[in-house]
Formats: C-alpha cells, sequence, structure tokens
C-alpha cells in the first residue's frame, strides 16, 4: 500500500498501516518516521530520554501539525519508542487530527480554563501527561531559548516534575532539519517561483506616486496566488514568517523596517526583503531598486557586494565551513573598501512566524559548521549606512560538489528606474 499522503489512526504506538480516511500530508509516512529517527538519534548523544519542543516549525517538521496557534502553550513529545505526541489546547486539536501523522490516540489536548488564566497553567496539564506516560522522573529536554516557551512555563513545568531532570534542549531539533529531502527541496523551489514572480510585480509597480500600501497588497496577492509547475499544474502560496520590508531613504538604514501608507519618492533608494512561501517552506530574496540617480558611494558598495555575492557562493560548498562564507564575502568587500558587520546569511527552510530561519547556523567568521549537500541558507549579505540600506541576496542550497546553486535566477544588481 502506497503511505504517501495517508495519517496513522491506530492505538498501536509503532503502526507501520495507514488507516482510512487518509488525511493529506505534505510528506509520507517514512520521511516522517526517518526525521523521529534522527531526533532520537540525537537525544541519545545529547543523553535526553523525552523531548518537549514548543517551536512550531519543529512541530511541523516531526508530526505535520499545521495551524495559527502559537499564541497559546503547545508542543510535541517525543520518548526514545513509539510516536510522538502532540500536545495542545483543546479548541486546536481537531486541528491536530485533520493534520499529524499519528492518529487521535497520539493527541493529548488540555481543557479550555488553562488559557491566560491567572489561576491554572497550562504547563500543569503538561506534567500530568508526562507522568501518565511514566516519564515523570526522566530526562526531559525542553527549548530554553525559543519564542514559544516562556519563563513562567518553564517554573510551572518544573514545579509539576520535581522528580525530572531539565536539559536544554534548544536547536536540538532544528539542527537536524538543517539537510533537506528531495521533498522539502521540492517545495522550496516552488517558494523560489514565488518570490521570482512577486519581485517582477514590485519592480512593476514601484514608482515614485505609488503608496507603499498599494505596492505591499500586489505583493500579497502574488504571494497567496501562488505559480505553476512545468507542467502546468497550478500550487498556491502560503503566509511568509516575516511580513515584507521595504523602508526607503535614510529608513534603510533600519534592517527590519516594514510600510506605512506614505509615497515612494524620486531620488530614494528602496530594498524589498521578502519571502515566497509553500507549504512553510520558504525562499527569501532581497533586491534594491532606487529611484532616480544613485549617489556613488552606494553604486561602489553594490559593485563591491556583487563581487562578494560570487566569492561567497564559490566558498558555500560541501566539506566547507559556515565561515569560509563569511570570509569570502568580507575579503571581497575589504578590497573594495568597504566594511561590514554582522552574519551575512542562516539556514532557511520550514518555519513559522517571527521568523523564517533555521536558528542554528549562520554565515559568520565564527561559525565552524560543516556544510552538507542539501542545506540551504539566505545568503544575505545586506549593507547599511546612516543614509541609505543595500539588499541584494539569494536563498543557496550546498551541492554534492561544485559552488551553491541560487534556488531563484533573478537578475542581481542595483536596480535603477
Amino acid at each position: 500500500m502506497r503511505l504517501e499522503g495517508c495519517a496513522y489512526n491506530s492505538a498501536m504506538p509503532d503502526a507501520a498501516t495507514p488507516s482510512t480516511p487518509a488525511i493529506p500530508l505534505p510528506f509520507s509516512v517514512e520521511e516522517y518516521a526517518e526525521r523521529l529517527g534522527k531526533v532520537r538519534k540525537a537525544m541519545e548523544r545529547a543523553g535526553i530520554d523525552v523531548l518537549f519542543t514548543t517551536d512550531p516549525s519543529n512541530m511541523a517538521w516531526l508530526t505535520g501539525y499545521d495551524g495559527w496557534s502559537f499564541y497559546v502553550p503547545q508542543g510535541v513529545l517525543v520518548g526514545t519508542s513509539g510516536l510522538p505526541l502532540w500536545w495542545g489546547r483543546w479548541q486546536d486539536q481537531y486541528g491536530a487530527v485533520r493534520t499529524v501523522y499519528m492518529g487521535e490516540s497520539h493527541i493529548r489536548p488540555y481543557p479550555d480554563h488553562y488559557i491566560q488564566s491567572e489561576k491554572f497553567h497550562a504547563m500543569e496539564n503538561l506534567a500530568e501527561v508526562i507522568r501518565d506516560e511514566g516519564w515523570g522522573s526522566k530526562r526531559i529536554g525542553v527549548e530554553m531559548d525559543n519564542y514559544y516557551y516562556s519563563a513562567k512555563s518553564h517554573k510551572h513545568l518544573t514545579e509539576g516534575l520535581h522528580e525530572a531532570t531539565f536539559m536544554d534542549a534548544t536547536g536540538l531539533v532544528n539542527r537536524e532539519r538543517g539537510v533537506k529531502s528531495p521533498a522539502e527541496l521540492a517545495y522550496m523551489e516552488k517558494a523560489a517561483v514565488v518570490v521570482t514572480a512577486m519581485m517582477t510585480r514590485a519592480y512593476e509597480v514601484i514608482s515614485p506616486g505609488v503608496r507603499k500600501n498599494d505596492l505591499v497588497a500586489e505583493l500579497y496577492s502574488v504571494a497567496i496566488k501562488g505559480g505553476c509547475e512545468d507542467n502546468g499544474t497550478r500550487f498556491g502560496g502560503d503566509y511568509p514568517a516575516i511580513v515584507p520590508m521595504l523602508p526607503t531613504g535614510a529608513d534603510a538604514s533600519a534592517a527590519h523596517l516594514t510600510w506605512d501608507d506614505r509615497e515612494f519618492t524620486k531620488d530614494a533608494g528602496t530594498f524589498l526583503e521578502i519571502a515566497g512561501c509553500v507549504r512553510r517552506y520558504h525562499c527569501p530574496m532581497c533586491r534594491t531598486v532606487y529611484l532616480g540617480t544613485p549617489p556613488e558611494d552606494m553604486r561602489r558598495a553594490a559593485d563591491a557586494l556583487l563581487e562578494g555575492l560570487e566569492a561567497g557562493l564559490e566558498a558555500a560548498r560541501a566539506g566547507n565551513v559556515a565561515g569560509d562564507v563569511a570570509r569570502a564575502l568580507h575579503g571581497a568587500l575589504k578590497r573594495h573598501g568597504v566594511e561590514r558587520e554582522g552574519r551575512c546569511g542562516y539556514g532557511v527552510g520550514l518555519s513559522y512566524p517571527p521568523d523564517w530561519g533555521e536558528r542554528v547556523i549562520s554565515f559568520r567568521e565564527s561559525d565552524e559548521t560543516v556544510l552538507e549537500p542539501n542545506m540551504t541558507f539566505h545568503f544575505m549579505p545586506g549593507i547599511w549606512r546612516r543614509d541609505w540600506g543595500l539588499e541584494i541576496t539569494e536563498t543557496i542550497a550546498i551541492q554534492k560538489s561544485g559552488a551553491a546553486r541560487c534556488l531563484t535566477k533573478f537578475p542581481r544588481s542595483l536596480f535603477v528606474k
């Protein structure tokens, strides 16, 4: 029986036969099993018996769960055997039924009186679930440095599990997500089609007198409509984990401003930092457009940045380390007299708000992580000065041999319009 696109619905903890009715899944059951195996090996290396991950990207990667519920306590529990357990708000349990591969016997909802209450906390319920599974005295890994796991959550969980030993598992699952499967790369390739269409539309629309919010409306329209495969099959787009950023002029000296309802003006540059997203897999891309005649220092910086991008792509090879990419970029910039601080890239793929990065590997000179085939990164060497900002970036995939491959083929330059 073919397993792809089917969901478990069995009381047997390690059942291998899917049931009916099938729940459409973004990946095969075999791929989820392979991911689970990788995480368990990482847990063993770290001395962890039970993992509790609250990162919605890790939850989706491990189980398929996909819902806008990460504003309340939720997570996935992974023990040394059996299938993962989804734990979350009772309102979201049927969202889990509709998206995870494990079946209802592996879903653990908590009552709504735990939500935003001054008397109760959801982690009290999680402690009960962990004790019921026989894990009350185990070594439990939690993501201490994570957007979705609060200090108060940790306090209530540890108070409810006096016999357990708690360990920091920040980044454990994220790192296992670094090397993409062929199916994951296929989603990122589709996201590349979407972001190419978005940037093409942005260049068509941006002009003096156009309101920024009107341009962003065009971007969202293109992003959500999606794209078309080579065989003519259409696919839809998803919401990116970060909203479009497009500051203009001196505002572009700030890396993370979004948009307002002001009009684009002549003699000012705007960088556009956007991403296509398909089934939560991202392909970010940045380009800069100057309406008028760019200042000479901005032109020189763009020339240096383009050379640095080429040098970094050459250094982004399997067997090299992440720091080699940063050194190659910064070496090229220095030859042009351009100074730049900070990392220049990060792992990217599956993600939820507020960030599309994977938060474990960075292109910075101190990062000695060995690059492996099918790792994917946003190579993002922005340059920000007091009066302007410049971003020209690529999402790349590490190849088995040779330089990294850019997922998009959009022209690289400082665009002048």
